[in-house]
């Protein structure tokens, strides 16, 4: 997931505003982890945040402005924890484990963005009704990296023919749903559940 930027250029912020951002975003995680999108209202984050709306309302312009900033931070980070175990990797088949495995990690280790970011997504619309974060899962860097992990393997002739795009949303849907069996059931051994995947998307992928 890519990060997004909020459309209203901001002026630059002192070490104490950037803070208080962090404070509200923070705030913004947490409370859409625990109640949901819709009764994720601005009163609700600024009561979880210790602070008034009207707070809110001085550093984003509003709810929309404030879960892009949210769903950005956690796309940043994400794929800061996600790079690195790639690279460490050579070789497509290795590299597809990599990927299954650090984004397990990545929502064992952060439960509550992961959480949050995956709500936002599927429940923040536009005005006309279309999902805001539609390209998500589509055209974002880390999944344009898992459809090149798999164009690599059919180049180098470790994975079979198939549609890289629809595999790597296949992937993706397979690693959502094992955050929301997670969120069903904490006792839930992701370990064992990441075992299981990479080993299904070898044996779906190669030849």
């Amino acid at each position: 997931m890519r990060p997004q930027s909020s459309p209203h250029p901001r002026r630059p912020q002192s070490i104490i505003e950037e803070a208080r951002r962090a404070q509200i975003v923070d705030a913004a995680i947490t409370t859409v982890a625990r109640v949901g999108y819709a009764q994720a209202s601005l009163a609700r984050i600024a009561h979880s945040a210790g602070i008034s709306k009207s707070v809110i309302s001085y550093y984003f312009d509003g709810k929309d402005d404030l879960l892009d900033q949210v769903v950005g931070e956690i796309s940043t980070g994400m794929w800061a924890f996600i790079a690195p175990r790639l690279a460490a990797e050579a070789g497509a088949r290795a590299r597809l484990g990599a990927y299954i495995r650090a984004t397990l990690d990545y929502m064992r280790a952060h439960r509550m963005r992961s959480i949050a970011v995956m709500t936002i997504v599927g429940s923040h619309r536009r005005e006309d009704g279309t999902l805001r974060f539609a390209s998500l899962g589509a055209d974002d860097a880390i999944t344009r990296e898992l459809v090149e992990i798999l164009r690599q393997g059919q180049r180098d002739g470790e994975f079979r023919d198939f549609d890289p795009q629809v595999v790597a949303a296949t992937v993706n849907r397979a690693l959502t749903g094992a955050l929301a069996t997670w969120v069903l059931h904490p006792e839930a051994d992701m370990g064992a559940y990441g075992v299981e995947l990479v080993e299904l998307f070898e044996l779906a992928t190669g030849r």
